[in-house]
């Protein structure tokens, strides 16, 4: 059987198509690895890339994108909402179909090494990766973000995992990593208050210290806005899916938003998401609104996408956005 895995490096560039283009053809440039999608946000002033390919080919196509973007993106004039360390700020690989997350761990230290020594780069591995338990956390990892590089690098107990324990002001740092499947999923609210984003954002994250009805396990979740719609959005990242659905989500935050006054008036997917997490989303709605008749994968699908209101900023195509589809279609196109 094939051992399939999929990466998806997070580069602090949101705006510069040529540099987009660049990391894009040189992803395409490797055989037997497709590129899904490029989701870049000028926002948060980052760009969400997610590749997949066969094991061998994997770990190369994810050095040639870093090396790309280490050339062509300079912290030193970035901004942007979303938090980062650096202009590679985080490369997971994820295990698909045949894969394991041992061969994920395998790619995540070659191409980490490669970075420390062809690129002179420092950077800390994490998730299954992680050198230690505090490295783990992604969170973790990034604090004190770019800005904060060199005071971290002064404590013994965040020297680099790869490269020099030197503050590198162009690249900043990297994080590379091993970890299953995540979704990244944002909500947005009828108010441009990053205050009313954050205190939701704290009553329904998995660690928090407020006592909250509607607190998730394995969820992360941050509050920022959204200068180009004038939002405020509640950021998540759910780490386990089938553990929490869209649609537990949804409700989570709805249920705090209506508390402080606001609602939810749609919601946005970054990056691609996995079938059979909008066919739940699309069950748990289809059985809140007593829809009974709606039952195939098409009625599912169309029923999440209106009750979550993913086409709310901008168009949302399922064929376009669920990885099995893109996928697919990928390998077929290539054949």
């Amino acid at each position: 059987m094939s051992q399939w895995i999929e990466c998806v490096p997070n580069f602090s560039e949101g705006c510069d198509e040529q540099v987009l283009n660049e990391i894009a053809r040189v992803i395409r440039a490797i055989p037997e690895v497709y590129l899904l999608e490029v989701d870049p946000g000028a926002g948060a002033h980052r760009t969400v890339f997610t590749f997949a390919g066969k094991k061998n080919a994997m770990a190369e196509a994810a050095f040639q994108a870093i090396r790309v973007a280490s050339e062509k993106i300079d912290m030193t004039q970035h901004r942007g909402v979303h938090p980062r360390i650096g202009a590679i700020d985080v490369c997971p690989f994820i295990p698909l179909e045949g894969s394991t997350i041992d061969d994920c761990i395998e790619l995540a230290c070659q191409v980490g090494h490669r970075i420390g020594t062809e690129l002179g780069l420092p950077g800390y591995f994490y998730g299954a990766a992680a050198s230690r338990l505090e490295r783990k956390n992604l969170t973790s990892c990034r604090s004190g973000q770019y800005e904060g590089i060199s005071q971290k690098l002064k404590n013994p107990d965040w020297l680099p995992d790869f490269g020099p324990a030197v503050f590198h002001a162009k690249s900043g740092m990297t994080i590379v990593g091993a970890r299953e499947f995540l979704i990244a999923y944002n909500l947005n609210l009828n108010t441009d208050s990053v205050s009313i984003a954050k205190k939701i954002a704290a009553k329904v994250r998995s660690q928090g210290k407020l006592p909250s009805a509607n607190r998730l396990p394995a969820l992360k979740a941050i509050g920022w806005d959204i200068p180009e719609y004038g939002i405020a959005q509640v950021s998540t990242n759910v780490i386990s899916f089938p553990q929490n659905s869209l649609f537990d989500v949804w409700l989570a935050v709805s249920k705090e938003a209506e508390k402080l006054g606001v609602q939810v008036t749609g919601s946005e997917l970054v990056g691609l998401v996995p079938l059979k997490a909008l066919l739940d989303a699309g069950q748990s709605f289809a059985k809140q609104q007593e829809q009974e008749a709606v039952e195939t994968e098409f009625e599912l699908i169309a029923l999440a996408t209106t009750s979550l209101g993913l086409g709310e900023l901008r168009p949302f195509d399922p064929q376009k956005k669920i990885l099995d589809y893109v996928l697919n279609q990928a390998i077929a196109t290539s054949l």
